[in-house]
């Protein structure tokens, strides 16, 4: 039998046969994982780190039940979806049980670049219009289509389209209008109407209006209620759709309701709705779902959609039984009650440490703000790479978002318990606590050399 591969020599194979634009969390020091179960992930030597982002093994790393159903599955049959099978009928209605009535037609898929890219498509031939309004730093995918309408990575690259137009991330912290603003919500979406007027006197018409239903990569962001219903009156008089992109915080992780766009309020339903990550606990499966509408449009062209592996027997077990897992551990509700205990702790800390300058969240989706000063809401670029760093050698994983890196997110697996939430901030506060006595001693060290 082989001897295993040290980290060092894993790392050195990756660095000769991987791009190098794949990168790596930790780059100067990484970590080697071999095993996971539930919120734990643990490195060769058989140390357990606690996962606080890792919102992809939804349910919990390797929950026994996904395991085992698509083991039962990969027995009996996994092939191309153009086959009549139960698995995904089933999983389509169980998924509608979660929706409201309007979103009824599903599409499954194997990744969420390919439901944001199958999503734009659907609005482009609903409406016959080209463009796509989205939020700044937004990030929805890794296909061609999506960089373009992804601010995060095109401004590294070619640059915007014509056909892309970029509103302000509606951030009541740091953004154009904010906690002290007298109606946010309505300010927000009247920067989109501007948008969409100024569009129209160039001769160009609005296909859609994408967003995270909570942006992560713009710094774990909650928009204001009230804001979606605002865009979407503006986005549909201009002959558009609206896309909730739930890949990052759908089926209950967000504790009050099992999808995020419903944090908006129940008067809110959009038109297209994509998913990923979560919905396979780590197996590739995508999903749109869709109004009949915009499905029969879709259609009308005569021109067949195939996934060939989109929606296979064993994806769809998966699936399903990660909605059984959701519901019997009772997740969602876990979700809110861990979370907001977490929320609560990092309040506390807000407190007594200056440099957490907000603290956000819903559910088990928070972000926490650092910053340099108080008065200007400077990212805490630095300090915030600092404190994961000495998060991952007390063997916590955290790490960062949001345009200045500076936002600590947390979107762990659902698992999540009260003693991993104590256990993160008491470390968090610690590690702060030494890091104000380092540039406390700093400062007395520059002050005797002057």
């Amino acid at each position: 039998m082989a001897q295993p591969r040290s980290r060092d020599q894993t790392l050195a194979l990756r660095r000769r046969l991987v791009g190098s634009s794949c990168k790596l969390f930790f780059s100067n020091d990484p970590v080697k994982i071999v095993r996971a179960r539930g919120q734990y992930m643990y490195d060769e030597n058989g140390k357990q780190y606690l996962d606080c982002i890792n919102n992809v093994a939804h349910v919990g790393h390797c929950h026994p039940d996904v395991v085992k159903a698509a083991h039962e599955q990969n027995q009996l049959l996994n092939t191309n979806s153009r086959y009549l099978h139960d698995n995904l009928v089933d999983y389509a209605e169980r998924l509608s049980k979660t929706l409201p009535e309007k979103l009824c037609i599903f599409y499954f898929l194997n990744s969420g670049s390919e439901a944001n890219d199958l999503a734009l498509r659907l609005a482009r031939q609903f409406t016959n219009h080209e463009d796509v309004i989205v939020l700044d730093d937004a990030y929805h995918g890794h296909l061609t289509s999506l960089i373009d309408i992804s601010p995060y990575k095109f401004r590294n690259l070619e640059g915007q389209k014509e056909w892309v137009h970029v509103a302000p991330v509606p951030d009541t912290y740091r953004g154009l209008y904010r906690e002290d603003h007298e109606d946010a919500a309505t300010a927000y979406a009247d920067e989109v109407k501007n948008i969409i007027d100024h569009a129209h006197k160039r001769g160009r018409k609005i296909a859609a209006f994408f967003v995270e239903s909570l942006p992560s990569v713009g710094g774990q962001i909650i928009p204001p209620a009230g804001y979606f219903q605002k865009v979407a009156q503006h986005v549909h008089s201009a002959g558009g759709v609206f896309i909730a992109d739930e890949i990052q915080v759908g089926f209950g992780r967000v504790g009050k309701h099992f999808w995020a766009f419903q944090l908006q309020g129940e008067d809110f339903i959009p038109d297209i709705v994509t998913m990923g990550k979560p919905i396979g606990n780590g197996h590739p499966i995508a999903c749109v779902a869709t109004t009949r509408a915009i499905a029969e449009a879709f259609a009308a062209t005569g021109v067949e959609y195939f996934n060939t592996f989109g929606g296979n027997p064993v994806s769809c077990a998966i699936g399903l039984a990660v909605l059984d897992v959701i519901e019997k551990e009772h997740l969602q509700a876990r979700a809110s009650e861990v979370g907001n205990f977490l929320m609560k702790l990092l309040k506390e800390q807000q407190i007594k440490h200056p440099i957490i300058g907000d603290v956000r969240g819903c559910g088990l989706f928070i972000g926490v703000d650092l910053i340099k000063d108080q008065a200007e809401r400077t990212p805490a670029t630095a300090e915030a790479e600092c404190l994961i760093t000495r998060l991952k050698e007390e063997f916590i994983l955290l790490s960062t978002d949001g345009p200045g890196r500076n936002v600590l997110k947390f979107k762990p697996p659902m698992c999540f318990n009260m003693e991993d939430a104590k256990l993160v901030v008491d470390t968090i506060d610690k590690i702060l606590t030494d890091m104000e006595k380092e540039h406390l001693n700093q400062k007395k060290t520059s002050t005797c050399s002057t």
